[in-house]
């Protein structure tokens, strides 16, 4: 028989047990070749040129991200297939084949194997080509005409990326099977990830694990200045240190001393699923804690998207705060802009306040701008309160001062309680920093700080005053029908100094952000999918590996109804081990965005807990019903675990 005959015969017999693999991987195939055609596609051009580059350059880092990704998973999935098929060509040796042809039939195998996952993610990818253009725009609520052009680009540079990853591995399985010998062919299978079941390491990795996982969670919720990123960095690392020891250590040590109490263990018949649960835990812990760690960016990921609209939205809102405003060394102004506004709409509200511009050179802050200038707190109260605004702050002391900030994408000084503001020499210490646009579009051209009234006077030799004078219109589509009479209010004299800006709602500079959000569904999908795919492969392969052990157990007597609810209880615990551990590490983690992107995104928390719940749960389903029926144990229908 042809060596390629052999191997296609082994691929179809075999194909079924690595079919959640190549789903996977075609799935994550078919994500990257559509990014990288919206990469080599027009479709955002009419969003401006800097709005068509971030996002370019977004989704090239998005898909760098999943290249690395698939780079692990393949690492992953080559190892398991290569324990998995060892045993089993190392029977080939009796049958007079060489380990090199045994090499080369496995590496047939896995190249079949890869083409056909390649060509299943090509073709899916370029079928739900349009369908994933639309669905990145209605998410993201972006209004730009879709063209159905499709290059060879995308689709070269996602088979080569894949190619080359998958052949390396595919290469370093020849390899191995070369340099193994018959034994260690034979006993590939019951290799473990043992860990030394020796009660001091697993307490020493216990109090390490749940140490460092501590210091994680505290690290990603501490509040401070600019060393907030490093201390959230330091959080993702110490995180994933201690999810690692927590499985390791304190899961193990948990069942095993569950394995201990007689009364608990002997309920249920848990004596079967507890102890075969131990050793799984003993042959899987890596797994399993790979798998949390994909949950918990899944998690992370789409709480992050979510963050990024919200602020979005706030940051639109923001900067059309009002449709016209003026900044002007005359205090009558508004006789003269009014009347011109009124002629062709109707003003929705308006608002005047005083502002002092000072040079740059008599400020001292942790951050330097480019323009500094003050607020007097009645004026600021009143605008707020005629506008509609929120603005609950008591009038500063003679040494107190407040800042009107922008509204940031991201802020990474959480702490503001030791800020303190120096000018012309005078320090004052500042009791909040509001983002409310008290000023507008203004607000975002200047470092706005406001002082109770007295000090506003006392430092008004210092600078030039200005009035700021803003306009919200009624209809917002009039707006062109007053912007051209409201230039000719606007003059640049000694005399009459006057800077005019309108804001257009429809027009937008980082309109990019909102195709970050639907980029980080699509991440989350594609996490939540890896982590289940992993745990259903690595439980499929188990099955395989169990099937005589059941064969025993059904012999000396045991009924096959505790069969089924053993490993009902078994399998419900392998998924629920990583998902409980995400849970708490996925709280800090969004809790630490709240923090930075000052957003409630606690219902984003739930409803992803809920869906990655709902996924595993369809997965587990899955694996309890191939797991029955590769074990020799008919199919479990609605046991249940107690």
């Amino acid at each position: 028989m042809r060596m390629i005959t052999l191997a296609m015969q082994n691929v179809k017999s075999s194909f079924q047990n690595y079919l959640a693999v190549i789903l996977s991987m075609s799935f994550t195939i078919l994500i990257l070749l559509n990014f990288q055609n919206v990469v080599h596609s027009d479709i955002f051009d009419g969003l401006g040129g800097a709005n068509a580059e971030y996002i370019g350059v977004l989704i090239q880092v998005i898909s760098v991200v999943l290249c690395c990704f698939m780079f692990f998973f393949l690492w992953y999935a080559e190892n398991v297939f290569l324990t998995k098929r060892k045993k089993e060509m190392g029977v080939y040796v009796f049958m007079g084949l060489t380990n090199q042809n045994i090499g080369m039939l496995f590496l047939i195998e896995t190249v079949l194997n890869g083409v056909f996952a390649l060509l299943l993610g090509i073709v899916s990818g370029i079928v739900t080509t349009h369908l994933f253009q639309m669905i990145l725009l209605a998410v993201s609520d972006i209004a730009v005409e879709i063209s159905f052009r499709f290059s060879p680009a995308p689709i070269l540079i996602t088979a080569g990326i894949y190619s080359v990853m998958y052949l390396l591995f595919a290469v370093k399985g020849y390899i191995s099977i070369v340099r193994s010998s018959v034994l260690d062919m034979v006993s590939a299978s019951r290799k473990k990830e043992a860990v030394i079941q020796n009660r001091f390491l697993l307490l020493l990795k216990t109090v390490f694990g749940l140490g460092i996982l501590s210091v994680g969670y505290y690290m990603a919720v501490k509040e401070g200045g600019q060393e907030v990123m490093g201390n959230v960095l330091a959080a993702v690392v110490l995180v994933i240190i201690g999810i690692y020891l927590l499985f390791g250590g304190a899961l193990p040590a948990l069942l095993l001393g569950l394995a201990k109490q007689k009364r608990i263990l002997y309920r249920h018949e848990r004596n079967l699923w507890v102890n075969q649960l131990i050793f799984q835990m003993k042959k899987n812990y890596r797994t399993y804690a790979m798998t949390c760690v994909l949950l918990l960016c899944s998690v992370t990921a789409l709480a992050t998207g979510f963050a990024m609209k919200s602020r979005y939205a706030g940051m639109v809102h923001f900067r059309n705060t009002y449709t016209f405003q003026f900044l002007s060394n005359q205090k009558e102004l508004d006789r003269v802009v009014r009347p011109l506004i009124e002629q062709d709409n109707s003003i929705a509200y308006a608002s005047e306040i005083s502002v002092l511009t000072l040079d740059a050179s008599l400020f001292e802050t942790r951050f330097t701008y480019g323009n500094y200038a003050l607020l007097p707190w009645s004026q600021v109260k009143a605008l707020a309160e005629g506008v509609g605004l929120e603005f609950d702050f008591a009038p500063p002391e003679d040494d107190e001062i407040l800042k009107a900030s922008h509204m940031y994408m991201l802020s990474l000084i959480t702490d503001h309680s030791a800020e303190r503001v120096v000018i012309d020499g005078k320090t004052y210490r500042q009791t909040a920093d509001t983002n409310v646009p008290y000023l507008g579009y203004f607000q975002e051209l200047m470092s706005f700080y406001i002082v109770n009234d007295a000090e506003y006077e006392r430092l008004l030799p210092y600078g030039q005053e200005w009035h700021a004078y803003n306009y919200r219109i009624a209809d917002l589509e009039q707006l062109a029908a007053s912007a051209d009479k409201l230039k000719a209010a606007v003059s640049h004299t000694k005399e009459n100094d006057t800077a005019m800006a309108v804001v257009d709602p429809e027009s937008s500079d980082i309109a990019w952000i909102k195709v970050l959000y639907t980029i980080c569904i699509f991440m989350f999908l594609v996490f939540v999918l890896a982590g289940g795919s992993i745990v259903f492969m690595k439980l499929y392969n188990d099955a395989l590996e169990e099937k005589e052990r059941y064969q025993i157990l059904r012999k000396i007597g045991v009924s096959e109804k505790t069969l089924k609810k053993s490993i009902v209880c078994e399998l419900f615990m392998m998924y629920a081990m990583p998902f409980s551990v995400m849970l708490p590490s996925a709280y800090f983690s969004v809790h630490a965005l709240e923090k930075m992107m000052d957003t409630n995104l606690m219902p984003i928390y739930a409803g992803s807990v809920g869906v990655i719940l709902a996924i595993l749960l369809l997965f587990y389903w899955r694996s309890v019903s191939a797991y029955v029926k590769h074990t020799g144990v008919e199919e479990a229908g609605r046991s249940f675990c107690k």
